[in-house]
């Protein structure tokens, strides 16, 4: 099930919402029971029969960081570790079995002499972003950052929930632990979630999905003209921030209708002035637990240069190969980090307060990211460098530009481009300065209605259009 669906948003979400306003808010125990089963049909919706291993997945977990703190409470340290290493190695290797041996077979067919037969299975949805929630849990309780969850349906619900389910943003236990317990639904605190979840489904249905259609036709052309391919490009660069941000939109916006408070996931990242800043604003709860749970345990830059740039690497690489079994993902993965080591070597980091350089930084930035991005997006890294050849060294005219530009699909790539900027924060703060905090409020509040108008004729009118993350 997706948010931008019709059995979503007119069955499944107002179901629950009004079944979880009609329990008191004193019977919390209630809730989170309603709201763990409703997680678990909205995942078996489309994954039927995977939500068993999700609830596998999670009970295993339980069990491994129950038993992970009574080694630690107990001064039997040795234990401790084997647990803790035992668990991870189960976590990754779920992951692994489901996500990369189907290509590690085919790769292995196609450059020896076996003939070896393709696991026919399909992957199972979000479970890259469930395993990385439940590591970071098992993790957080062998450093003894948190506690071991005794309630094994309060870690259901944490592990399941289903706005966060399917593509993140990846939530720490500590960050939503004692919510599980104690939260709040409020007026305006639903207010601000229907809001938010308006403005992400608008831009995943108005935005993104028009942009898709630039960036379809020219990653599917063979030979795209000089400029077919830089608006492709560029396409695709809004496409996938307007669906991700989208996406984390309104993840954030229905927890909040739920009382919970999950963290941004997007800093308006194209607004970034170095490689380094936009990681800093690109799916941050990713970026953060790379850091935190591998970064960091590599000895992060506090063991000399080299193993910097070891370090760096390695988290690149898994940063990369963490989205898909394609080498185009480690590709991409290993262009940013070596931007990332060539901003250290430079020191680019110096000119990035110097208000005469940041224009010209922005743009070095957006192009490392959108040539990032063509690698991303192609089939196989073949052709990704043959689209990268079309950038770069262009023929043809704009003759196979054909009906795409559009006024209407002109114009929402205008918008996208203005909007990937902060261009709404600033006008709030100019709002609140001048004194018209309240009529920006309303004014926001009063677009909603025919922003989801307009999603709603879209919806309608379009074929099933995923999110790009649910691939991952």
């Amino acid at each position: 099930m997706v948010f931008s669906s019709a059995v979503f948003l007119f069955l499944f979400l107002p179901a629950v919402w009004i079944l979880h306003t009609l329990i008191p808010a004193k019977y919390l125990r209630a809730r989170n029971v309603l709201l763990g089963i409703a997680s678990i049909l909205f995942y078996a919706y489309g994954e039927p029969i995977y939500i068993l291993l999700m609830l596998g997945s999670v009970l295993v977990n339980y069990i491994a960081a129950r038993l992970i703190a009574s080694a630690a409470g107990k001064g039997k340290s040795r234990a401790k570790k084997t647990l803790t290493v035992i668990a991870v190695a189960v976590n990754l290797g779920i992951l692994g079995f489901f996500k990369y041996v189907p290509w590690f077979v085919s790769l292995v067919n196609a450059h020896t002499p076996l003939s070896l037969p393709v696991p026919g299975f399909t992957m199972p949805i979000g479970i890259s972003f469930y395993t990385f929630q439940i590591l970071s849990y098992v993790l957080d309780v062998a450093k003894g950052d948190s506690q071991a969850q005794k309630n094994y349906f309060n870690l259901l619900l944490y592990i399941s929930f289903f706005p966060q389910l399917i593509a993140g943003p990846i939530v720490t236990y500590n960050a939503i632990r004692d919510q599980l317990t104690a939260r709040t639904v409020t007026i305006e605190g639903t207010a601000r979630g229907i809001r938010r979840f308006l403005f992400g489904l608008s831009k995943k249905l108005l935005v993104s999905n028009t942009a898709a259609v630039f960036a379809d036709a020219a990653f599917a052309s063979q030979s795209p003209s000089g400029a077919l391919a830089w608006i492709g490009a560029v396409g695709y660069c809004i496409q996938i921030y307007f669906d991700f941000s989208g996406y984390s939109d309104m993840a954030v916006g229905l927890a909040e209708l739920f009382g919970f408070r999950i963290g941004e996931n997007f800093n308006y990242p194209y607004s970034a002035v170095s490689v380094r800043d936009f990681w800093k604003r690109w799916h941050i709860s990713l970026t953060s637990w790379f850091r935190t749970y591998v970064y960091f345990p590599l000895g992060g830059n506090r063991k000399g240069d080299a193993r910097t740039v070891l370090n760096r690497y390695i988290v690149f690489f898994l940063t990369g190969f963490w989205h898909g079994a394609n080498f185009t993902y480690i590709l991409w993965g290993l262009w940013h980090g070596t931007l990332m080591m060539f901003e250290r070597v430079t020191n680019l980091s110096r000119l990035e307060n110097k208000r005469a350089f940041r224009p010209l930084l922005r743009l070095y930035t957006l192009l490392c990211v959108a040539v990032g991005f063509v690698m991303f997006r192609a089939p196989d890294i073949a052709s990704g460098f043959r689209y990268l050849g079309a950038m770069f060294l262009p023929h043809g005219g704009v003759s196979d530009l054909g009906a795409l530009l559009t006024p209407y699909a002109v114009l929402v790539m205008l918008v996208g481009f203005v909007l990937s900027a902060p261009v709404l924060p600033k006008l709030r703060e100019r709002a609140a300065v001048t004194g018209h905090a309240v009529g920006w409020d309303r004014f926001e509040y009063v677009l909603c209605a025919p922003l989801f108008a307009l999603c709603v004729m879209t919806l309608a009118s379009s074929s099933f259009n995923p999110f790009i993350y649910y691939i991952f």
